[in-house]
């Protein structure tokens, strides 16, 4: 019986400490935020839609951030995706929603498929470079669309595709002409870049709607798709989704026509998203890096994909050092 007694007295005193930590525990957090140093969980950036495959336009003093719109149902495994989203912000952590900027039914040509794209400015117009599905042409393809503001509407440039899938031919898959990405070199002279197994690159005219020479191919370790091409002081990066379930990895050159030298993982499977794609821009002197997960729950996933960000640091040499990804993401 005494034992008994005991033992309950013990259980007795266990509770009572448990509960005094509890309470020390609430009170530290309600300090911590009458501090202000409450530390959000700000990634993913957007939560109240599924957003893929993030393009970002850093123009006058804000981050344009440009998405696909992932909207399978919970029991549909594969992209469903009808249009392209875009969202402004000024410091990297409050985002503002706009209007839809652009629909697959915008262009006549097409007929399915709002998949991966990134927006350029040249002249006061705002290019928007997007992977679609051809509705003539078998095959995926790539359009161009034009607006007068970064945050659109956005209508078709060219009343056709710029790249076609009877133009490349060096795999024989019908969706190797996706994720374009585009950049204007210090020169004046602008690039596009896209691809799946293969990479290819050609030089775009100064009306940013027509291709300047050929298409070009560049050989790369383990490429997979989603280049994204990238130049900071005085090295060229094209960084990439290398295998599959896939990884971010980057090759660097001093020349956007190469030779590229492969410098390894930049970043790590993307949790639950089979799929990775990045965009990396520096925005008020610091360098980002942009990119999707599954991570929005319960049923985000490869087919229903969530935009993070988190910061991204350069080596003396110019390599870039491997992204740690958080749920914390950008604070004030």
């Amino acid at each position: 019986m005494k034992r008994h007694k005991m033992k309950n007295s013990i259980i007795i005193v266990f509770l009572l400490v448990l509960v005094s930590s509890c309470k020390t525990i609430k009170t530290n957090e309600i300090k911590a935020e009458a501090n202000g140093n409450t530390i959000k969980l700000n990634n993913p950036i957007i939560k109240d839609k599924y957003t893929a495959d993030p393009a970002a336009l850093v123009y006058k003093d804000k981050v344009y951030l440009y998405t696909g719109h992932d909207e399978a149902p919970n029991d549909f495994n594969f992209y469903k995706m009808n249009e392209w989203l875009v969202y402004s912000s000024a410091d990297m952590v409050n985002w503002e929603s706009h209007p839809v900027p652009l629909k697959v039914t915008d262009f006549t040509w097409a007929n399915a498929d709002a998949w991966a794209g990134q927006v350029i400015e040249r002249n006061g117009k705002f290019y928007w470079y997007v992977a679609i599905s051809h509705g003539t042409i078998p095959g995926k393809s790539i359009g161009v669309a034009v607006s007068d503001s970064p945050i659109g509407p956005f209508k078709d440039a060219l009343g056709k595709a710029i790249i076609t899938n009877d133009m490349t031919t060096e795999t024989k898959i019908s969706w190797d002409d996706i994720d374009p990405s585009v950049m204007i070199d210090d020169d004046g002279q602008a690039y596009l870049f896209w691809g799946n197994s293969v990479c290819h690159y050609a030089k775009l005219k100064e009306n940013m709607i027509e291709l300047d020479g050929p298409i070009l191919t560049i050989s790369l370790p383990n490429y997979t798709e989603a280049p994204w091409i990238h130049k900071h002081k005085n090295w060229y990066y094209l960084s990439y989704a290398s295998e599959f379930p896939e990884k971010i990895v980057y090759a660097m050159s001093k020349s956007i026509n190469g030779p590229w030298e492969y410098k390894g993982i930049l970043n790590e499977l993307a949790g639950n998203s089979n799929t990775n794609h990045q965009a990396i821009i520096d925005f008020k002197g610091v360098p980002y890096f942009i990119y999707h997960n599954g991570a929005t729950q319960p049923n985000g996933g490869s087919f229903r994909r969530s935009v993070c960000v988190d910061k991204l640091y350069y080596n003396e040499d110019g390599t870039m050092q491997r992204i740690i990804m958080t749920s914390e993401g950008i604070q004030k």
